[in-house]
């Protein structure tokens, strides 16, 4: 299904003939006209915007709210202007704020997980003309009426209400990260239900072994792991036996083993030191990374930029499904932004066979071995001395 686009109606309002068309001396109607014409234009390019920008840390919702707080304020503007509006104009500006509100919700569907909400337009125009607008009803009017800001808020209210929805209480929200953080036994894997959020969320932590389990796939809207040390993460069951990321980001991660498992989108990946990254994602791009192996099935050329000693082998058919053919892998087409001459890039390389992880450590090993704790394994990986 397309996205709604707004088309400029018409008839659009005139100005008589002979009669100055500046700023100072327009019709209501037509000052009204341009503005929406502009309003419309700067909101529809918020929306196509969205696709671009990343669901991780808030970003998008952030943008999505920016565009709901747009059609909402056009929306009241259009209210505030029937006074003067013709009542054909009055439905085609309803229509195109109409046309607005499917254009953000067919987006945000299509550019991300669906939202348990959706923006609903309010009734404008033709159709609103024929309830009394509580704004109307001004202090001292012949009504009488001794409730006018009251009633302002709670119209102002169920708006609110249309447009976001009704948040879940902050204070159910389980702490995964302050779960994680302890454990009964020192050294043991931590294995986070993550059942009932909404993302995956790990950050801030040192010298630990993290394995999802299939709860997780609940959550795999989104991934991020940040500001992680000496640590070992394994994502690998809940994304490829249930349901992909959508995005990843991965920064600020040294001396690590990251087994990211399976993004449907693009991986995100900054800032990462002397680590072992193991993923498979329709996009991958490398920033600020330093001395990494990436084992990597990605279906488009992975991306480096500011990057140095960074080498890429096949991901490990242990960690593969149905989807990760050698047919659609590419995990060696690698484009570093920084280096655009003729010549190799002195930036990445590919990981030698003989110095590749074997199949029976990532199996044995890596999954998690009783007489070993997490620096023991990662110091038989080599990340760690």
């Amino acid at each position: 299904m397309p996205s709604p686009t707004f088309i400029p109606f018409s008839p659009s309002p005139t100005l008589p003939a002979g009669k100055l068309t500046s700023p100072q001396m327009a019709d209501p109607k037509e000052k009204f006209f341009r503005h929406f014409q502009a309003e419309v234009t700067l909101i529809q390019d918020e929306i196509d915007s969205l696709a671009t920008v990343s669901s991780i840390a808030g970003e998008r919702q952030t943008g999505i709210d920016k565009v709901l707080a747009g059609i909402s304020r056009l929306s009241n503007e259009v209210m505030d202007a029937n006074d003067f509006i013709p009542s054909y104009d009055q439905r085609a500006y309803s229509q195109a704020i109409k046309a607005l509100t499917e254009k953000l919700n067919v987006t945000t569907g299509k550019n991300g997980p669906k939202s348990r909400f959706q923006f609903k337009s309010r009734n404008t125009g033709a159709t609103a003309a024929q309830s009394p607008d509580p704004r109307m009803y001004r202090p001292g009017g012949s009504d009488g009426s001794q409730d006018v800001d009251n009633a302002g808020s709670k119209v102002a209210e169920a708006e609110t209400r249309d447009a976001v929805g009704t948040l879940p209480a902050i204070s159910n929200v389980k702490n995964y990260n302050e779960e994680i953080s302890h454990s009964d036994k020192e050294g043991s894997v931590r294995k986070p239900s993550f059942s009932t959020a909404k993302n995956i969320a790990i950050s801030d932590h040192t010298g630990l072994h993290i394995m999802l389990p299939s709860t997780a796939s609940r959550a795999t809207s989104s991934g991020s792991l940040t500001n992680l040390s000496r640590c070992i993460v394994d994502m690998v069951v809940p994304t490829s036996t249930g349901t992909p990321f959508a995005g990843l980001v991965l920064k600020n991660i040294k001396h690590s083993l990251i087994i990211a498992g399976h993004v449907a989108g693009p991986a995100h990946i900054t800032g990462i030191e002397d680590s072992i990254i193991v993923v498979a994602a329709r996009q991958v791009r490398m920033h600020d990374c330093k001395n990494v192996q990436v084992y990597l099935h990605c279906t488009s050329h992975p991306i480096i930029e500011d990057c140095s000693q960074v080498t890429f082998a096949p991901l490990p058919s242990f960690y593969g499904n149905e989807s990760t053919t050698p047919e659609t892998n590419q995990w060696d087409q690698v484009d570093d932004f920084k280096w655009l001459k003729d010549t190799a890039s002195p930036n990445w390389g590919i990981l030698p066979e003989e110095r590749r992880v074997q199949r029976d450590v990532w199996e044995n090993t890596v999954c998690g071995k009783a007489s070993m704790n997490t620096d023991d394994i990662l110091r038989e990986l080599q990340i760690v001395a």
